[in-house]
């Protein structure tokens, strides 16, 4: 198949596009406690991109790993290239971005970068989808900072004390069709609205955050609303598992998610829960 996608945990994917590898996020060394996902860093032994949404060690850990033992270009914003190349990343392998940038990767394929957003980590713990939320809607940033505090061990591999570095958004155009990915819950509405990606890569963890302040309601609304606006094909779910346990609460049920995609964009949007190291034609059979 000309287009696979394989999940390894949290919200890392190899992509494979006719000739071309390219990992988004790439945190697959876990802790001990959290299921294995059927690869390491250190078993890759081809990719040609890394691409990572922010520089938070569940999403950049792993990279220099990849980029050192293949060769591959690291795409990503200035904190996460910082941190690479303080790891003994290459700067010829290293590709900073922060939105706006079309970067070609081979011949038919090109990626489009959005600024993006994290999801509202200052305003609680991990939640469940169906959880409706509210409140923490004039909170100033300030505050937020001192809410998150930092404490507490963090497991191997990069990560960054100066908070995600500005989460980014990829839009994946092959000739094929297009995928939209996005590893953390948030968006900005006036970039999401109408791109009309294929398929759409959505982050399923913690309070989502629009436009820059927490949802009001549950994390399944925000997923659908952001369905919505995309307008995907299939919509494939992500950072969903049990990747930290003592922090994560075990596999979210997605079950609630589907429903309100189905109401807010439509019965013909497919929906995709994957399992681990499972390759997907991912662009085949689309509805509609």
């Amino acid at each position: 198949m000309p287009v696979n996608l394989s999940w390894y945990g949290v919200s890392t994917f190899r992509l494979e596009v006719d000739d071309t590898v390219i990992f988004l996020d790439a945190y697959m060394d876990r802790v001990p406690a959290a299921p294995p996902v059927g690869l390491t860093t250190a078993q890759v032994q081809r990719a040609d991109y890394v691409m990572v949404g922010h520089a938070h060690f569940d999403h950049l850990a792993g990279a220099e790993t990849i980029a050192l033992n293949t060769r591959a270009t690291v795409i990503a914003n200035y904190e996460s290239i910082r941190l690479a190349a303080g790891a003994g990343v290459p700067d010829a392998q290293l590709l900073a971005v922060s939105g706006g940038e079309p970067v070609e990767l081979a011949p038919g394929l090109r990626v489009r970068v959005f600024p993006g957003l994290h999801s509202c980590i200052w305003s609680g713990g991990m939640l469940s989808a169906d959880d409706e939320i509210t409140g923490d809607d004039a909170v100033t940033h300030q505050q937020r900072m001192a809410r998150m505090g930092i404490g507490g061990a963090l497991p191997p591999g990069l990560h960054s004390p100066r908070g995600d570095g500005g989460a980014l958004g990829y839009l994946i155009e092959t000739r094929h069709g297009s995928i939209w990915f996005s590893d953390t819950s948030g968006y900005w509405t006036g970039v999401v609205d109408g791109l009309r990606p294929d398929v759409a890569i959505l982050a399923v963890a913690g309070r989502g955050n629009i436009d820059g302040e927490p949802i009001q309601g549950s994390l399944a609304s925000f997923v659908a609303s952001q369905a919505r606006l995309l307008q995907p094909r299939r919509v494939v779910y992500c950072h969903h598992d049990d990747w930290l346990p003592g922090v994560t609460r075990g596999r979210q049920d997605t079950a609630g998610v589907t429903r309100r995609i189905h109401e807010e964009a439509g019965d013909s949007v497919d929906t995709v829960d994957p399992e681990y190291d499972t390759p997907m034609a991912i662009l085949d059979n689309l509805p509609g």
